[in-house]
């Protein structure tokens, strides 16, 4: 019996000790990110837009368009990386195209940035 114990301690030992850990993800598109457009009539400044898009770090984010203070749209989407090049896909979302993004630093703040050089949203 005791035999058995010290097996199972060994073992139990092994197994904790080949746990592989989970790899910290410290990429730089990792929050939220913004646009809204505002309108300039007071009295229509209800129906200003808003678009949210919330980076986490195991490749995944939720979407986020609003109008005023309503939620119209909310879809989760997917994210990856290669050399700097993010691409954002939202699957399951007919019409939405996928988002092919750049990071760039300005003196306003850091944005992401389309393949066509516009802005897509920037950093809150």
């Amino acid at each position: 019996m005791k035999k058995l114990f010290s097996l199972l301690a060994i073992l139990a030992i092994i197994f904790s000790a080949n746990c592989s850990r989970i790899e910290e993800n410290n990429d730089p598109i990792i929050g939220i990110w913004s646009t809204a457009q505002a309108s300039t009539d007071e009295t229509v400044s209800k129906n200003a837009s808003r678009k949210e898009w919330i980076f986490n770090d195991v490749y995944l984010g939720r979407y986020h368009e609003m109008n005023g203070n309503e939620i119209t749209l909310k879809t989760d989407f997917q994210w990856s990386q290669e050399d700097g090049i993010y691409t954002v896909e939202y699957r399951g979302l007919e019409g939405k195209p996928t988002h092919v993004v750049t990071i760039q630093k300005t003196k306003n703040g850091v944005l992401l940035q389309k393949q066509d050089g516009n802005a897509l949203a920037v950093r809150e």
